[in-house]
């Protein structure tokens, strides 16, 4: 599962994904690894881009994950640093 989304809140959103603490998808599906991440300054460029990527077929999501991380490997502690 690869779930697409926009925060303004890295710190919190993080720890309520790792702890399964918001009743949402991501506790829904179990998706508590971040993968992929792209920073924005204007938040209407971050939601155009997240729509975007959304409508893409999981091959190319694959793809742009492995752009950054090949190994998929869980990148939420290197962003709370």
């Amino acid at each position: 599962m690869i779930y697409v989304g926009m925060i303004n809140d890295r710190a919190r959103k993080i720890y309520e994904n790792q702890n399964s603490l918001i009743d949402d998808f991501t506790k829904t599906h179990k998706v508590n690894k971040l993968v992929y991440y792209e920073a924005a300054a204007d938040v209407g460029k971050a939601i155009e881009r997240e729509k975007e990527i959304n409508e893409w077929c999981r091959k190319k999501k694959n793809k742009l994950v492995e752009s950054m991380n090949p190994m998929w490997i869980d990148l939420m502690d290197r962003l709370m640093k």
